[in-house]
C-alpha cells in the first residue's frame, strides 16, 4: 500500500487486509445513528467500510499524524467525514461531542497506547456505550481475561464494572505495513447495565491498583497499607485469594469492607 510512510515513533502499523478492516468496522453495526469516533485512522483503510455503514456527518476521525491528515483530506470521498488532528488522548470528549447523547469508540489502536486509550475511556464511559477494536493480542485478552485467569489485571477488572468485554478473533501479524512482532486481537466492550457501584468509586479503584500491584500476594496482605491502624487485615472479605480470582463484585465487597473500617476508625 502506497502513501504515508509508517511511523515507529506513533505505533503505526496499517492494516491491509479490507477483510479483517470490514469485520472491525461491523462491531458497530447495531449502533447505527450514533455518533462514531475512530481513533487513529491513518489511511482510512477502516474508515472507509465505517463510510459504507454510518453517514458521514456521524463520523469523526481522531489523528496525530500530520502526514495522514493530509492523506485523508485528499483521497476520503465526499462528503468527508470530521477530521480532528491531535493527540486522542489530550481531547476533551465532551467538547468534541457537545450534549450528552451516547457515541461510540472505533479503532485500529497503537500498540505503544492502547492501555492508556482504555483508561480514557474510562472517563467517559457514561457517553460511550460501544468501544471496539484491534490491538495487542495480549493486551486485547487481558481486557476480556475472566477471574481466575493469568491475564486477569487491572484493566480487566476496572473495565468489566461498567463493561461486557468480548474477545472477537485474532488478527496475523502478516496483514499489517510494516508487519508486528506479535498477533492483534479484536475486542469489542458494550456498556452493562450497572449505574453505580454502590461505593466510594476513587476508593475502589485503588483497591484494583494496590492488589494488582502485588499480585504474588494475598488480598490480607495487599490491602494492609490501605486498612487503618490496627485493623484486622485477615477480617477482610477474601482475605485468603489473589487478586486475578476475584470477580468485579468481590471488588466491590472488598471496597466497601475497606471504606467501612476506616468510617469505624474515623468514629
Amino acid at each position: 500500500m502506497s502513501g504515508v510512510k509508517p511511523k515507529k515513533a506513533l505505533g503505526q502499523h496499517f492494516l491491509t487486509d479490507l477483510g479483517v478492516a470490514d469485520r472491525i468496522a461491523s462491531t458497530l453495526d447495531a449502533y447505527r445513528g450514533l455518533d462514531i469516533l475512530e481513533i487513529g485512522p491513518g489511511m482510512g483503510v477502516l474508515t472507509q467500510f465505517l463510510l459504507r455503514k454510518h453517514p458521514s456527518d456521524k463520523i469523526t476521525l481522531a489523528e496525530i499524524d500530520t502526514e495522514s491528515v493530509e492523506w485523508l483530506k485528499t483521497h476520503l470521498p465526499e462528503p468527508q467525514p470530521r477530521i480532528v488532528e491531535g493527540d486522542f488522548l489530550q481531547m476533551d470528549l465532551d467538547e468534541l461531542f457537545p450534549g450528552s447523547e451516547d457515541f461510540c469508540v472505533i479503532g485500529n489502536y497503537p500498540y505503544n497506547i492502547s492501555s492508556q486509550i482504555f483508561f480514557r475511556v474510562l472517563d467517559y464511559r457514561r457517553r460511550i456505550v460501544c468501544c471496539s477494536g484491534m490491538l495487542q493480542r495480549e493486551v486485547a485478552e487481558r481486557l476480556a481475561a475472566g477471574p481466575g485467569t493469568k491475564a486477569r489485571g487491572i484493566l480487566s477488572v476496572l473495565l468489566q464494572a461498567w463493561y461486557d468485554v468480548e474477545y472477537l478473533f485474532t488478527v496475523s501479524e502478516k496483514v499489517f505495513n510494516p508487519p508486528p512482532k506479535v498477533k492483534s486481537g479484536v475486542v469489542r466492550l458494550t456498556r452493562n447495565g450497572r449505574e453505580s457501584l454502590g461505593i466510594d468509586e476513587a476508593l475502589f479503584k485503588t483497591v484494583v491498583k494496590t492488589t494488582f500491584g502485588q499480585r504474588r500476594k494475598t488480598i490480607r496482605n495487599s490491602v494492609r497499607s490501605l486498612l487503618p491502624p490496627g485493623a484486622d487485615a485477615s477480617a477482610v472479605p477474601y482475605a485468603a485469594m489473589r487478586p486475578e480470582q476475584l470477580s468485579v463484585e468481590q471488588f466491590i465487597e472488598l471496597s466497601a469492607a475497606v471504606e467501612a473500617a476506616r468510617k469505624n476508625a474515623a468514629v
